[in-house]
């Protein structure tokens, strides 16, 4: 699930929830489907082809000091894999910056992410020990940015409840090891999947070996094309009660089956040629 199940459509990334089951009863026997089921679910749904889509990403210190910035991005799948790749258009310091991704389907395998930075003309590639760290300056980590190796989390259906109305599960996840802990950095997640849709739309992550959390709600999730879009969400870190930080990621003119979307855009050439 992407930050890609936010940046994968927006952000489809894998961001998580911190309320408790109140349930006695053990999940295989309360529920019709286990939490793992639910995430294989969450993971296979369909989230559209060869897009075309802008963003925004608007950072807001503990001040309020707003800095906002604007992105195109452009998806692909091949096979089980997904592609993606993103240029900041503006402001000038981050022009042409660009960020490539391959998030691969295969379990065990790791994924793929490239950012290029043109005041240095260099591409980094984001080894796996560095992907717990911040994507520019965001509330969201490189790791958020492709979905999870189901197979390194233990989940848990905590609950079915309610989010904004609408019927959810509500799943805590796990890291089965300290290293994938350390990798993601998160120690636990907990997520609301909506029933109807597949779609994440609120959650909590608590932030490994610190005392804080990370905060997701889904403000805005509209239907193009047939594809569950999040056009709105907001990630808000705070340690207890106080914001430390907060990100706010909006997405428009949003278009799938784009001819001009092919394997050809998704190179590292493609990535340091910028737009």
């Amino acid at each position: 699930m992407k930050f890609n199940l936010m940046i994968k459509n927006t952000i489809s990334i894998a961001i998580f929830t911190i309320l408790f089951s109140g349930g006695l009863m053990p999940p295989e026997k309360a529920f019709a489907l286990s939490g793992r089921e639910i995430m294989e679910k969450v993971v296979a749904r369909d989230e559209g082809d060869r897009s075309i889509s802008e963003m925004e990403m608007i950072l807001i210190d503990r001040k309020g000091k707003k800095r906002v910035r604007k992105l195109k991005a452009y998806g692909m799948e091949q096979d089980k894999d997904s592609l993606s790749l993103m240029f900041f258009l503006s402001p000038a310091d981050v022009r042409n910056t660009g960020f490539l991704t391959y998030d691969y389907d295969e379990s065990g395998k790791d994924d793929d992410q490239w950012l290029y930075l043109p005041a240095l003309r260099k591409t980094k590639r984001i080894a796996a020990g560095d992907k717990s760290g911040s994507f520019m300056g965001s509330d969201l980590n490189y790791s958020d940015m492709t979905s999870p190796d189901l197979d390194l989390y233990d989940y848990t259906l905590m609950k079915e409840t309610k989010v904004k109305g609408k019927k959810v599960w509500q799943i805590k996840a796990v890291p089965k090891t300290k290293d994938e802990a350390g990798k993601s950095g998160y120690s636990k997640s907990v997520v609301f999947i909506r029933q109807d849709n597949l779609v994440m739309v609120r959650g909590v992550r608590w932030v490994y070996k610190k005392k804080r959390n990370k905060y997701l709600d889904v403000r805005k999730l509209e239907k193009i094309d047939g594809i569950w879009v999040s056009t709105e969400m907001h990630v808000t870190t705070k340690s207890g009660k106080k914001t430390l930080h907060k990100t706010i990621l909006k997405q428009k003119n949003i278009h799938f089956n784009q001819d001009g979307v092919n394997r050809d855009l998704f190179t590292i050439r493609r990535l340091e040629k910028g737009l």
